[in-house]
Parts: C-alpha cells; structure tokens; sequence
C-alpha cells in the first residue's frame, strides 16, 4: 500500500465531507497539522465537529476553520486563547462539549483502543457531570465517559517514514498520537520523510499500522502563542 502523498490536499482527497468529525492533533500551537488544517479550509466542507484540546488563536491553528463557520462543534479542553472561539460560543453560534484535559485525552485513548466507556471521578459533584451516569466505587463518586471516536485524524510528526512510522518531537508529542489511534483515517505530516527502516524502532511513537496517508509539508510556521517581555529599566 502506498501511503505517499504530495501535499495536504491530495492526502485528504476523498476523507472529506460535511458533518464528519474530525481529531486534529497539537497543544495550542504546538505540533498542529497546520497544513491538513488549511486544506480542510480550502476544501470548504462545513458542519465539522472538531475534537482538539483547544481551537487554535484568532487567525491560526484551528481557528481558521472557526472563522470561516466550518465548524459547528468543539469537544475540546482549554480554549482560552482564541477571543472569536468566546464569541461563537457566547452568542450561540458554536456547540461547545468543554472536558477537562486529562479526561480528553483518556477518552481519545479508550476510543483507540475500542473501549466504549471508562469511570472517572474528575468532574463528580460538578456541572460538567449533569446527564452522565455516575457510580460509586469504594465510598466515592466516579462519572462514566464515552471514548472518543473520529472519522478522520490529521496530525502532525518531526519525522516519519514511507510506512507511515512516526516520531514526534518533544512536546509536540502531546494529542498527536491518542488522535492518531481514533480515527479509521488518519493522515500525517511530517517536517522529514525518510526510507522505510530508517528510523530507529525503539524510538517509534506511533506506529504506521494507524497511519493511512502521509506527506512532507514544504514550510512550518511554527508560532509563540504568547509572548511577554519584562521592561528595561
């Protein structure tokens, strides 16, 4: 099977269509598929639910799919950053399922790893548990969540080879690999792609068995959500 594709564009070519859902690797602006995303922009299909731990910046990230009303909901956790992603929700524009962040990524987990549902007690007592079942374990509350399954993941790697083997860098490991593992199609872009076997198996983070398409992306804008810099003087 031949999983090299040219470009965003081609790799996503016919994983596409309106009112699919869709996990989209990163933390922030970190180790976001920002090329995968700017072709779902251009493809213009819309009514996406997105599962990301956040949605990007205004004008970056996932918050491009935001602005052109691409999206209609966010499964995601922290989603402080972005000024137009308040406004959506506030005004009753944009679905929002708020999970904390570690919840998110055991519920991505368990959805690649075909377990329909898990207990937690994160969230017991809370809004957040409101129409979730609950149960007690050893005196204490615990709220059952479902796992979490996409139609298609798009995910972003340091260096990957021809079979789709891949290796993140450092932090920007982060969603990338649970998101991987929780779709039937994932499609990955890679910053390097090298020869099959030349990466080094110990190292692998997600295997190629989960990935189904991959692609060299030509530039990387890789972006500081925040910068603060202290007075002279």
């Amino acid at each position: 099977m031949n999983k090299i594709c040219s470009s965003a564009a081609e790799a996503l070519k016919g994983a596409l269509r309106d009112n699919m859902v869709i996990a989209a690797g990163g933390f922030g602006l970190c180790g976001i598929p920002e090329h995968c995303i700017t072709a779902i922009r251009e493809s213009g299909v819309k009514g996406l639910t997105v599962i990301s731990n956040n949605a990007g910046v205004d004008g970056f990230g996932l918050g491009v799919l935001l602005e052109s009303g691409q999206v209609k909901k966010m499964i995601s956790s922290y989603v402080g950053e972005n000024k137009f992603f308040a406004e959506l929700y506030l005004s009753g524009k944009l679905e929002v399922e708020f999970t904390p962040q570690g919840t998110l990524a055991e519920r991505l987990r368990a959805g690649g790893a075909g377990i329909p549902a898990f207990y937690t007690r994160t969230t017991a007592g809370t809004d957040l548990a409101k129409g979730k079942e609950t149960r007690v374990f050893d005196g204490k509350p615990y709220v059952m969540e479902l796992g979490l399954k996409a139609d298609l993941a798009v995910v972003k790697a340091w260096k990957g080879d021809k079979e789709g083997n891949l290796i993140y860098r450092k932090t920007a490991r982060n969603f990338n690999p649970l998101c991987a593992a929780a779709a039937p199609i994932t499609v990955a872009e890679v910053e390097e792609l090298v020869e099959t076997g030349a990466l080094d198996a110990s190292f692998i983070h997600t295997p190629g068995i989960f990935v189904q398409r991959i692609f060299q992306g030509d530039r990387f804008d890789k972006r500081i959500e925040q910068r603060t810099l202290r007075k002279r003087g």
